[in-house]
């Protein structure tokens, strides 16, 4: 059984990976009735949390159903994160996830994210400050490095273990690369084989497929998979991926009817959590994929994504529905 400290989270926990603009509770409770096991908030800055900004302390609420659920925090000032640490746990998430990994520029400019991967004893700081004042499980999410020359994870695995980070989730590729290119397991394998680590190691970087999900577990022995842009309109993935490492049974791609259904309820979800404009902007990213595979879709791609209210996109689901179903 694996544990976050003392957080059961099954045999073969799969974690939605946190997403900026994507991971917010409408698209999380989706992910989880379709099998996901470890929620994650979307990144959060410290400082917005300390200023009491509306939208950082929004990011952090969440629904019973969500758990096991945890907040990212992102920031490089010691006592702002640690003051952030202490915010959020009032909110009683099941833990604290720190940003050792996020490569855009917003981020790593300020020094926060990947850019710790250069200051390994800062970001071993950072974690021992939040470890010892709250009284909630902290992990890190992070990558395998800062570019090809500079690939430290193995020694950053330890050192973060030795301060009290009760779990590691390890995205395979550099911070150079970005989102391109094949995430490289390789260094994720030997933080698992390491026979000091004995906390949780979760391997997360193009899981896309559950043949890669099953591949992926056995080569590289992780504790857990974490699913990030392959979930994005396509919550199954999880109940796919679930059902191929217990049965081996691939389940098939839902029909046009559960695709319509679940669309419209992740649409309305996300209108009730943010608001019209927002909760529409939101789910466009996602129809794309939502649809993926279902012949001459374009043009419809096209009216969802520039209807202007809720009413007229349900309006255009339900012909969708009734057009593909034939």
């Amino acid at each position: 059984m694996v544990k976050i400290d003392k957080i059961l989270l099954g045999n073969f926990p799969l974690l939605l990976a946190p997403m900026e603009d994507v991971t917010d509770s409408a698209f999380r409770s989706l992910c989880k009735e379709n099998g996901a096991d470890v929620l994650y908030s979307e990144f959060i800055s410290a400082d917005g949390i300390i200023r009491n900004a509306r939208k950082s302390l929004f990011k952090i609420t969440f629904n019973e159903i969500e758990r096991p659920y945890g907040v990212q925090i992102v920031g490089t000032d010691i006592p702002a994160l640690v003051e952030a640490a202490q915010i959020v746990e009032s909110y009683k998430p099941d833990f604290i996830d720190l940003n050792f990994g996020c490569p855009v520029k917003k981020v790593v400019n300020k020094g926060g994210g990947a850019a710790l991967l250069n200051d390994t004893p800062k970001m071993v700081q950072i974690a021992e400050a939040v470890v010892n004042n709250v009284n909630i499980p902290v992990t890190v999410k992070t990558r395998i490095g800062w570019d090809d020359k500079n690939k430290n994870i193995v020694d950053v695995a330890e050192r973060l273990q030795d301060v009290g980070i009760k779990a590691l989730a390890i995205h395979g590729r550099t911070k150079a690369q970005m989102y391109t290119g094949e995430a490289d397991w390789t260094l994720i394998g030997e933080v698992k084989d390491n026979p000091r680590m004995i906390i949780p190691i979760f391997g997360n970087g193009d899981i896309n497929s559950p043949e890669k999900a099953l591949e992926y577990k056995n080569k590289f022995c992780v504790d857990g998979i974490m699913i990030g842009r392959a979930s994005i309109g396509n919550p199954w993935i999880f109940k796919q991926v679930k059902s191929y490492l217990e049965t081996g049974q691939i389940l098939p791609d839902p029909g046009i009817d559960d695709r319509v259904n679940v669309c419209i309820n992740y649409l309305r979800r996300a209108i009730a959590l943010n608001g019209s404009i927002t909760g529409l902007l939101r789910t466009r990213r996602h129809y794309s994929n939502f649809f993926r595979g279902i012949p001459n879709f374009k043009p419809y791609r096209l009216q969802l994504v520039t209807s202007d209210s809720e009413e007229k996109v349900i309006l255009l689901l339900n012909e969708i529905k009734d057009k593909f179903r034939s």
